[in-house]
C-alpha cells in the first residue's frame, strides 16, 4: 500500500486520508459534522508579542507541555488533533470537530506543519501562525485559504 496522504482541500466535505502516490499537502474544509464551530482564539489575527518565532517566519506558543524529549523527524508518521482558522477567525478544518485524530507523514503536509510539528513532543499542544508561503499561497487548488493560517495542534503520538 502506498503511503497515506493528508488532503486538506477547501472544497472537500471532510478531511480524507487517501492512499495515492502524489501528495500536495493541501487543506480542506471540514464541512461540519453536526457539531458546533470551534471559536477562534482571541489572538487569531496575528501572533502576540510573546510568541516564539523561527527563522522561516512561523510563530508559536506552547499551550500545554508534552511528555518526553523525542521529536518527530521530517518524514515521521504522527497522529494529531488540530484545528485551523484564517486570521479573520474563520474555522476551515478541525479533527476535533470531526471527533477523531488524523495520522499522516510530516513529508506529506504543508511546509509549515512539517517544520512546526517537529518542534513538538508527544502530548504537547501548540498554536502556530504559519505564513502563507509555508501554507497554501502557492497552491493551485481553487479555494485554498491564502495568507497566514492559525493552527492549534496537539501531537498525540509519534508513530514512526
Amino acid at each position: 500500500m502506498r503511503k497515506q496522504t493528508l488532503y486538506l482541500a477547501l472544497l472537500m466535505g471532510s478531511l480524507s486520508v487517501a492512499a495515492c502516490g502524489e501528495t500536495d499537502g493541501s487543506i480542506g474544509r471540514s464541512g461540519g459534522s453536526g457539531t458546533a464551530a470551534i471559536p477562534a482564539p482571541a489572538d487569531v489575527a496575528a501572533p502576540p508579542a510573546d510568541a516564539q518565532r523561527s527563522s522561516s517566519g512561523i510563530a508559536w506558543k506552547v499551550l500545554a507541555p508534552g511528555k518526553g524529549t523525542r521529536h518527530p523527524r521530517p518524514n515521521s508518521a504522527v497522529t494529531v488533533h488540530y484545528t485551523g482558522w484564517t486570521t479573520d477567525g474563520e474555522l476551515f478544518e478541525s479533527s476535533i470537530q470531526r471527533g477523531e485524530p488524523i495520522s499522516f507523514r510530516l513529508d506529506e503536509v504543508i511546509p509549515g506543519w512539517t517544520e512546526g510539528v517537529q518542534m513538538m513532543v508527544e502530548g504537547e499542544k501548540r498554536r502556530f501562525w504559519i505564513p502563507g508561503a509555508l501554507a497554501y499561497d502557492n497552491s493551485p487548488r481553487p479555494g485554498a485559504p491564502k495568507g497566514m493560517l492559525v493552527f492549534e495542534i496537539e501531537l498525540i503520538r509519534i508513530d514512526s
